[in-house]
């Protein structure tokens, strides 16, 4: 399974007025997420109405750090003051079992 042994999962309410935003936003980065060699999936997710998260996976550590320390992740926090009720929380696994097709 190494194409999958890491993964994030970040999570993070947006501001009522900005839902839309928050869901354009996360539309957008995917050719960001696209172009990270170390990123092996990439989904952006809408939970509920205000209630946004991003769940993606890699090969390894190095590829982990390489997304947290990119693009996508730079401008969410640069804007989570702007549309998030509070910061997004980011959880770091471990996948343990994972089928790609």
């Amino acid at each position: 399974m190494t194409e999958s042994n890491y993964a994030l999962q970040a999570r993070f309410e947006a501001k009522p007025d900005k839902t839309e935003e928050v869901a354009e936003f996360l539309e957008s980065a995917l050719p960001q997420a696209e172009a990270e060699e170390g990123t092996t999936t990439w989904f952006a997710l809408r939970l509920d109405e205000t209630t946004f998260g991003i769940f993606d996976t890699f090969p390894d550590e190095d590829g982990r750090q390489a997304h947290l320390d990119g693009e996508i992740a730079a401008e969410l926090m640069d804007r989570a003051d702007e549309l998030f009720v509070e910061g997004p929380q980011i959880d770091e696994i471990e996948v343990l079992a994972a089928k790609h097709a």
